[in-house]
């Protein structure tokens, strides 16, 4: 009677354990390529077992994976990456970890360049898991439909909603959708192919590529969807400055924006091949106040422009040599080789001045330790390092994360 009991209770075990199982899947280096390619949306905690937050977001995190799997979305998986067992395969490209818990998205086997930064609750978890599922296209009867405010358009034109271009084109708009709205043309008498409009009334710019070929009309359209001016807020500020890459702000007054479309231009002109190097940027110069206060600024000062590199702020020294044709482009290199830095103590360089002798550069990613404090100029009690940065307190918080340097130990 004793064995039949035992065996009644370990049978039971057996089922209660399998009940528990979450649907949440552990993703390693082994079969991440496989889930990738064969879901079209994959949701990944990237976590480590030591960080409280990590901790918390957990079973969340799991009853999203269940309550998805219940509702039956086959296309979709949750899963764990952990990056105490698998260091390597978190910091490397794609991914990029440098904190805990870290939500990433792909779709279509892409890895979103945006993490998932919303509620830390299980039906936040379940839409925006579903929102992503949603077609990202507006399909039109005629091209009139297109809006006539919108600026910065795609159009797919596709003879049938079942090609390989139709379904190309889908994939490129759930992972680019965010950055420009996606029409489609549908009919017999249209060419397979996709346009971009910068603005409504303009003419399309076609892609002369494979539309098939689904990388290279990412590219293309990567590069005309994000654009090289962007605003900065309380609400994106944390996003943007995880990207890494110092900023070129102009700081404006509101009541005088006009200056945001000539900056606009002028960077455009001058620093499209700096996209990789440095993020350009407008700031409303009354909601940072702040920044403007470490440059020792007020509104009277506005507009005004200035890189953060992180670690320290320079000012541009006038907003009007902006016009001369070089301008702008020379103060992003003169970041990048150190000049700025230098010129901060030695003052301005003639040819062959520092004789080889370099301070350091200015690194991208903040929080380095440096000595000084903000201010700024030459005049008597002046600290001895450009003001230090303010921007990169919009960084990710430690009361939401956890970083690799494992500060919770």
């Amino acid at each position: 009677m004793a064995a039949v009991l035992l065996f009644i209770l370990a049978a039971l075990q057996v089922i209660l354990n399998g009940a528990s199982a979450s649907a949440a899947v552990q993703i390693t280096p082994d079969n991440y390529v496989q889930l990738r390619d064969s879901k079209v949306v994959v949701l990944i905690d990237f976590y480590a077992d030591w960080c409280r937050f990590s901790q918390q977001l957990r079973p969340i995190f799991e009853k999203a994976a269940d309550e998805l799997k219940e509702l039956g979305q086959e296309n979709v998986v949750l899963g764990l990456v952990d990056c105490e067992a698998h260091k390597q395969f978190c910091q490397d490209s794609p991914f990029h970890i440098s904190k805990y818990p870290t939500l990433k998205l792909i779709r279509h086997g892409l890895v979103s360049r945006k993490e998932y930064r919303g509620r830390r609750a299980t039906d936040a978890l379940v839409e925006f898991v579903q929102k992503q599922l949603v077609n990202p296209l507006t399909h039109l009867s005629s091209y009139s439909e297109l809006p006539k405010d919108t600026k910065r358009v795609v159009v797919g034109y596709f003879k049938e909603n079942t090609s390989v271009e139709y379904e190309t084109f889908v994939k490129v708009a759930a992972n680019m959708g965010d950055d420009c709205p996606f029409y489609v043309l549908i009919g017999p008498e249209r060419d397979n192919t996709v346009g971009f409009k910068e603005d409504i009334q303009m003419v399309d710019a076609r892609y002369d590529g494979d539309v098939t070929a689904f990388p290279n009309l990412m590219q293309w359209l990567n590069k005309r969807c994000i654009p090289m001016v962007r605003e900065i807020t309380f609400e994106n500020g944390e996003e943007l400055t995880e990207e890494g890459l110092p900023f070129l702000i102009l700081f404006y007054d509101p009541d005088q924006p006009e200056i945001k479309q000539t900056f606009q231009h002028k960077v455009e002109e001058e620093l499209m091949d700096q996209r990789d190097t440095i993020n350009c940027v407008t700031a409303d110069g009354l909601k940072f106040a702040h920044p403007l206060q470490h440059l020792q600024k007020t509104r009277d000062d506005l507009p005004l422009l200035a890189i953060d590199s992180f670690r320290h702020m320079f000012v541009f020294p006038s907003l009007n040599d902006m016009h001369i044709p070089g301008k702008l482009k020379q103060f992003v290199q003169d970041l990048h080789s150190g000049k700025l830095h230098r010129e901060f103590h030695n003052g301005p360089e003639h040819a062959g001045d520092h004789h080889g002798h370099q301070a350091p550069q200015e690194h991208h990613q903040g929080g380095g330790h440096h000595q000084g404090g903000g201010g700024g100029g030459h005049d008597g009690g002046t600290p001895d390092v450009p003001p230090d940065s303010t921007f990169k307190k919009l960084q990710p918080a430690k009361s939401r994360y956890s970083f690799a340097e494992r500060d919770e130990l």
